[in-house]
């Protein structure tokens, strides 16, 4: 039986679409209204309101507890000051990504752990004869995530909330205390809420009210597949495989072919996957993970020889679409769509490191009138969108 997020009493009268889905283990919203496209717009106009509670947390705290986070992931968690968020990737023994998320460190030996899939048999694998204490704390903390141009204007009308890109504190909102970290799933200013479950209903009504002024809109989860995919991020089970899925070897992934080569510290003693991933190092990666961008003119070329006019997908498409360049097929998109802010078809894909450049031409596969049909694309770096008020 599906289990309701903290929030459900106030975010299910919203949900006039009545489009729900599953998100690990729990229910969420699809989109609140008929069309994600208000929602969508609100993320890169003003302010949009997510419910991510169903992110699995952890905390782990102890004298040990960096050096235990050290163990598992590619980041170098030992150097990590109190108050600073880390992305990463952790790998099983062939180095290849089993799943990614970020590590907040609360205080010198308190870490909160966020993943896409359950992880706390992996991290208990991993502890063994250190002084640590790791608990499953995904039920008892609700999380939101306000994004948005308008999302600092916001919580400053509840708290004093000024936070580094990838920065987490500690405020009061509507009263109640909070965690507020400057991260998010968007690519745009934002920032993630983490409180007591039993609270959550009041953070909800301070935010929706402190919002209305600037046009705050609670949003579901295709209005944030569309904007993650025009910041180029990747999504487990979607975008990569994670291993300890995988049913063959080339369905797995490494940080270096996840362009996740900037989080690998192979300057640390050990880590799970270090030897491998030292060795990938050495000869490089066969694939790569890139931005496509399609050629506007050969996309309605396809679509004008079939007497139509481009038909654009409403919402942004996960599926696998074959990517080809001199008749042979080099890579494969994994998730994509049509940017409304940017007016362009991008996609995400991997490509074999040898077509993976900059500027390269291929071609995507399209599907026009029941008929499978290639367009011109150029590859691209990630992320498609990057505003300078994400970071500033």
């Amino acid at each position: 039986m599906l289990k309701t997020t903290p929030f459900h009493a106030r975010v299910a009268p919203l949900c006039v679409s009545h489009a729900w889905r599953r998100w690990a283990g729990y229910l969420v919203a699809s989109s609140y209204e008929l069309s994600h496209e208000r929602e969508y717009h609100a993320i890169r106009s003003s302010a949009a309101l997510f419910d991510v509670s169903p992110l699995h947390k952890y905390r782990v705290h102890g004298r040990d507890a960096a050096r235990l986070l050290d163990r598992v992931v590619t980041r170098e968690v030992t150097r990590a000051a109190a108050g600073q968020v880390l992305y990463t990737p952790w790998c099983d023994g062939a180095g290849k990504v089993l799943d990614d998320g970020t590590i907040a460190r609360l205080d010198e030996q308190t870490f909160r752990v966020t993943s896409a899939e359950p992880n706390l048999r992996w991290l208990q694998d991993n502890a063994l004869g250190l002084e640590v204490a790791i608990e499953d704390v995904s039920e008892s903390i609700a999380a939101l995530s306000l994004q948005g141009p308008a999302s600092h204007a916001i919580l400053r009308q509840l708290g004093e909330v000024e936070l580094k890109y990838y920065r987490v504190g500690s405020t009061t909102l509507g009263g109640v205390p909070v965690s507020v970290s400057r991260t998010g799933y968007t690519g745009d200013l934002g920032f993630e809420i983490w409180l007591d479950a039993a609270h959550a209903l009041v953070v909800w009504d301070a935010l929706i009210g402190a919002g209305e002024p600037y046009g705050i809109t609670p949003a579901g989860m295709l209005a944030l597949d569309l904007a993650r995919i025009e910041a180029g991020l990747m999504l487990i089970d979607v975008d990569y495989v994670p291993a300890n899925k995988a049913l063959i070897g080339r369905q797995t992934s490494s940080p270096y072919e996840l362009a996740l080569g900037w989080t690998v510290n192979l300057d640390k003693d050990h880590f799970v996957g270090r030897n491998a991933l030292a060795e990938e190092a050495k000869r490089g990666p066969q694939w790569q993970f890139v931005g496509l961008e399609l050629d506007w003119d050969a996309l309605e070329r396809l679509y004008v020889e079939a007497g139509l006019a481009p038909r654009l997908p409403s919402a942004a498409w996960r599926s696998s679409v074959p990517v080809y360049a001199g008749g042979d097929q080099v890579g494969y998109a994994t998730s994509g769509g049509w940017s409304p802010l940017l007016k362009k078809y991008i996609a995400l894909a991997h490509l074999r490191s040898r077509w993976a450049a900059p500027g390269t031409v291929v071609e995507m596969e399209v599907t026009v009138e029941h008929r499978r049909r290639r367009a011109a694309a150029r590859v691209v770096k990630r992320p498609f969108f990057d505003p300078e008020r994400k970071r500033s």
